[in-house]
């Protein structure tokens, strides 16, 4: 494997280069991967004079995985590929009574240039001032209680080029989100209640693929319009200036048998809005990507019920278009997610999360038709869909062999697209090591969220060693 920084990204590149090497003495026999050092009393051991003891701790995983595509093997051994095999995560972390640091690489082969965001998958510091803790750097922060991708969790865009693959054997989606710039800081309030504010500096949206079998329909109709267009590049903002910032508060509380959250956020859709410019003389097209501000006020709530693990989320998301009639602003939306997780019988075990995202103003809805535009009309990205989204996601496991072996099925169902995903699941698990095989099977309408990617349906093969 071969890693490359481009030149201005020198410093983190000596500076994980230090910590590798630390790491590496650290591990060297009469080292222990966790350690710590401070004032010790007569005896050798700690006394009350010990607030600066520090320990340190190194792990990571190692992994290997084959995707295979369907279409793929259906056309031949000249058309597979399979993509980077090889995959790595390397943690390191400093804690003392008084701060904590924190540093998560990932790695990938390739002999390409690739930036520290590629590196760095999260890296920050925290510090601890009695009942108040600051936390400051690359953060992956989640707020609400929903299980998958409740309307709460508004922090960290997703990587939606691999969301689908990362589901079909993972339960833990933290590896499809982006860690963002930010500066967080909690406050607990007696026993029971917590404060938190945070504030993200820059903005990004979610990643969203141009290339390959992941790219959305809508997002190929803008690079490969109706004939007799053709298309300019996008326009894409500068996200990255003051105009872009966003933060948050978020209050929680347990009052009796129920856990209460409050929260509001200032932010961005990460999901981009259109804006078209069309020139009849030259039959081209130039879209413009469009950010678009929005308030959320939320709130959640989560109790066992009758052995139901149960899970619930509200959100209302105002934008700037509270008339419905800017097609290149989304309309304001209601959006609700309810969940639970329970054991049934014989072992098996059952998730189950639906979502649903009301749009208001529906009626005011332009269109989203090419002729319309080529006639010289309005584009509006939100055109011709349903007021209402619904996805249903359902999960049963059970576990064999002493609990080392799970088979697992998920479906996620879109039920205004008529369609539908379903991924099977074996994964054995002992001790560090983890060997898996997963797939994915599309079905339903081909113009849907899901049936568009009809095409991909995938087998995967994976093994890792944790350490």
């Amino acid at each position: 494997m071969s890693l490359i920084l481009r030149q201005e990204d020198s410093l983190v590149n000596r500076f994980i280069f230090l910590l590798v090497v630390v790491s590496q003495v650290f591990a060297m026999p009469g080292f222990a991967q966790d350690f710590g050092f401070g004032f010790g009393g007569e005896d050798g051991g700690n006394d009350s004079f010990s607030p600066a003891a520090v320990a340190v701790r190194m792990d990571g995983e190692v992994s290997a995985s084959l995707l295979g595509y369907g279409e793929d093997f259906a056309e031949g051994a000249g058309h597979v590929k399979f993509g980077d095999i090889f995959t790595g995560r390397l943690n390191f972390s400093v804690s003392s009574s008084a701060a904590d640091g924190v540093l998560k690489l990932k790695f990938r082969p390739g002999d390409a240039p690739v930036s520290v965001a590629d590196v760095i998958d999260e890296g920050y510091v925290r510090l601890y001032f009695g009942n108040v803790d600051v936390e400051a750097g690359l953060r992956k922060l989640t707020w609400g209680k929903a299980d998958s991708f409740g309307p709460l969790d508004v922090i960290n865009p997703i990587d939606s080029e691999v969301i689908f693959t990362e589901m079909a054997d993972n339960t833990d989606l933290s590896g499809v989100r982006i860690a963002r710039p930010m500066v967080h800081v909690s406050a607990r309030l007696g026993q029971f209640s917590k404060l938190e504010g945070v504030f993200i500096p820059g903005f990004e949206p979610y990643r969203i693929a141009e290339t390959g079998p992941w790219v959305p329909a809508q997002m190929d109709l803008l690079y490969n319009p109706p004939f007799p267009f053709s298309v300019n590049d996008i326009i894409k903002p500068d996200i990255s200036t003051l105009e872009y910032v966003q933060a948050g508060a978020r209050f929680t509380t347990t009052l009796g048998s129920s856990d209460l959250g409050f929260q509001y956020y200032y932010g961005r859709l990460p999901q981009p809005a259109v804006s078209i410019g069309v020139d009849m003389s030259a039959y081209k097209i130039t879209p413009e990507f469009l950010y678009n501000p929005y308030h959320q006020v939320g709130l959640d709530y989560a109790q066992v019920i009758y052995g139901f693990n149960t899970r619930a989320e509200f959100a209302a998301n105002i934008t700037e278009d509270t008339e419905g009639t800017d097609g290149a602003v989304y309309n304001p939306s209601l959006a609700w997610s309810l969940g639970f997780d329970r054991d049934l019988f014989a072992g098996i075990n059952l998730n189950f999360q639906v979502n649903e995202t009301l749009r208001l103003k529906n009626d005011e809805l332009g269109s989203a038709d090419f002729a319309v535009v080529m006639a010289g009309g309005s584009y509006d990205i939100e055109g011709g869909k349903d007021a209402s989204s619904t996805r249903v996601t359902a999960a049963l496991s059970r576990k064999f062999l002493r609990d080392e072996l799970e088979a697992r099925t998920a479906l996620v169902w879109d039920i205004e697209d008529r369609d539908f995903l379903v991924m099977p699941a074996l994964i054995w698990t002992r001790n560090d090591v983890r060997l898996s095989c997963s797939g994915g099977i599309f079905g339903g309408v081909e113009d849907g969220q899901l049936g568009q990617y009809r095409g991909n349906n995938f087998v995967k093969l994976g093994v890792s060693y944790t350490f």
